[in-house]
């Protein structure tokens, strides 16, 4: 996540026209406290449940743990791309999402 922190103004524009939500099976309270912590400038969901990583087929068969995805949603409200699973480590996976929420927001 501090990834999608330090490269936010570019990889999404400053938020101008672009939604971040990230989803996690853990409590609205420890995302809270760990979003202020860090200084994250995205939105964090709680699935504690598991419910949303069901329907996105991203939730481990076993445990309530998610898989590291990331869905490109275009203005359509349709998925226009995406990463799975996410390779958070590589800096070619932070171009590839940059080029494909630019493509998705109607860039070149």
């Amino acid at each position: 996540m501090e990834a999608y922190r330090d490269q936010y103004a570019t990889i999404f524009n400053n938020g101008n026209g672009v939604t971040v939500l990230a989803i996690s099976t853990d409590a609205v309270a420890v995302q809270q406290s760990w979003a202020a912590e860090k200084n994250f400038s995205v939105t964090f969901v709680s699935d504690a449940n598991g419910v949303t990583g069901e329907l996105y087929a991203v939730k481990f068969p076993v445990g309530n743990f998610l898989r590291r995805v990331v869905f490109v949603i275009g203005p359509d409200g349709r998925i226009a791309h995406i990463m799975r699973p996410f390779r958070e480590l590589s800096a070619e996976a932070y171009i590839e999402l940059g080029a494909a929420v630019k493509k998705a927001r109607g860039g070149d």
